[in-house]
């Protein structure tokens, strides 16, 4: 399967120019025509497009649930969208952008969840539109206008972050349900220290670009300690995540004494296997 690329972006304008938006929802309109984002030397004429976000978003989100069902089918499971569990803080005001689970349906038992995945993509290149002709046209990357797509914002990576610790602090149901955010963007330099310890520490699993070619120049394609990578193709997705899908993780977190965790690890240690010891530590954390 394909993964995100021009192709995509530019069927996502068609289709929602043929059911129900129209070209003044999806770009700005300038003296010199409709522009998915302002390219860079030109004014904004005071216009915020605020209109596209929500259909952006719903389309991304199906996209990434098409991209990732062949990948739940191999695990057995089931790729959801819009999943709702209360017992881990998922409402249907803030419920998981794709779930895989053991049973279809919007709503689920925290057992049933064994992977979530948060959903932070955009528009990633500008493109012109031509109302005459209908005609939409390539115009330059993201370093051409002057928008901060996916997860190259700031606000999209805090607000992945949130919604993440929100799920972790739920209860011990979340401690076995790895966590991914999906981008189409590399991620800034600020953000690289970041990931690798939120996948470190266990709270994130991983932040995944699922375009392989966001621009023709250099870009990051991963992190030191891979808190964030670039899917190369679906066979690289599928190992990303059916790995770590499969693996019976558990995350922990605790601040406490020296003392207390000394006291942990010896009584731990008298365990007679590996996986004895690690239930009597997490038990005990």
């Amino acid at each position: 399967m394909t993964l995100w690329n021009r192709e995509t972006e530019i069927t996502f304008f068609k289709q929602a120019l043929q059911s129900f938006a129209t070209p003044e929802q999806l770009f700005y309109k300038l003296q010199m025509g409709y522009f998915a984002y302002i390219p860079k030397g030109i004014s904004s004429e005071n216009q915020t497009l605020q209109s596209r976000n929500s259909l952006i978003g719903s389309f991304t989100e199906k996209w990434c649930k098409d991209i990732l069902e062949p990948i739940a089918k191999s695990l057995n499971l089931f790729a959801v969208n819009g999943m709702v569990c209360e017992e881990l803080g998922l409402s249907r005001q803030t419920s998981a952008d794709v779930a895989f689970c053991t049973k279809n349906g919007t709503v689920q038992n925290a057992e049933n969840v064994k992977a979530i995945f948060e959903v932070k993509m955009s528009i990633v290149n500008n493109y012109e539109f031509k109302p005459a002709t209908q005609e939409i046209s390539y115009v330059g990357d993201y370093s051409s206008h002057k928008g901060q797509p996916s997860i190259m914002r700031s606000d999209s990576m805090l607000k992945a972050i949130g919604k993440s610790i929100n799920i972790r602090v739920s209860g011990s149901a979340s401690t076995k349900i790895p966590i991914f955010i999906l981008g189409n963007t590399p991620i800034t330099e600020s953000y690289q220290p970041k990931v690798d310890f939120l996948k470190s520490s266990g709270v994130i699993q991983g932040f995944i670009s699922v375009n392989p070619n966001p621009t023709n120049n250099n870009f990051m394609k991963q992190t030191p300690k891979m808190g964030f990578q670039t899917a190369k193709d679906h066979q690289d997705l599928n190992q990303m995540i059916a790995t770590l899908v499969q693996k019976d993780l558990n995350f922990f977190s605790s601040m406490i004494s020296k003392s207390k965790l000394g006291e942990i690890i010896r009584i731990s240690a008298q365990a007679q296997t590996d996986i004895e010891r690690a239930n009597i530590f997490l038990n005990m954390i």
